[in-house]
């Protein structure tokens, strides 16, 4: 599975944001995929994680009732809809599937960087005024 991310820019507080992921390789859709972030100086963290196979989905308290997940599976896309943006979701935003025939289907699991094993280049968000 090869992800490549795409849609960051610089956007003022408040405004929004889709970020797409871009999916190739054969059923792709049988695993699982998420965005992580990771801001200057900082660790790179878990925002959102998507289960095709179920639409069941996980998203970070910190982003919670603002960011909303969603796969097209005809367009092999993973979407990553970002409202209300505020300065501190500034961060490389980065795609990532987990590529394994077997995983757990729980939060604890999908919220893991070490969960994953694809990884598309990040795509840069910067919220600003």
């Amino acid at each position: 599975v090869q992800l490549q991310a795409s849609g960051g820019g610089e956007v003022q507080p408040g405004g929004s944001l889709r970020l797409s992921c871009s999916a190739s390789g054969p059923s792709f859709t049988n695993y699982p995929m998420g965005w992580f972030r990771q801001a200057p100086g900082k660790e790179r963290e878990f925002v959102t994680a998507f289960v095709w196979s179920s639409g069941r989905t996980y998203l970070a308290d910190s982003v919670k009732d603002r960011f909303t997940v969603s796969g097209d599976n005809a367009k092999n896309t993973l979407y990553l809809q970002m409202n209300s943006l505020k300065p501190e979701d500034t961060a490389v935003y980065y795609c990532a599937a987990v590529v394994k025939e077997s995983y757990v289907s729980a939060r604890y699991y999908f919220t893991k960087e070490t969960s994953y094993n694809a990884w598309g280049r990040g795509t840069q968000v910067t919220v600003s005024s």
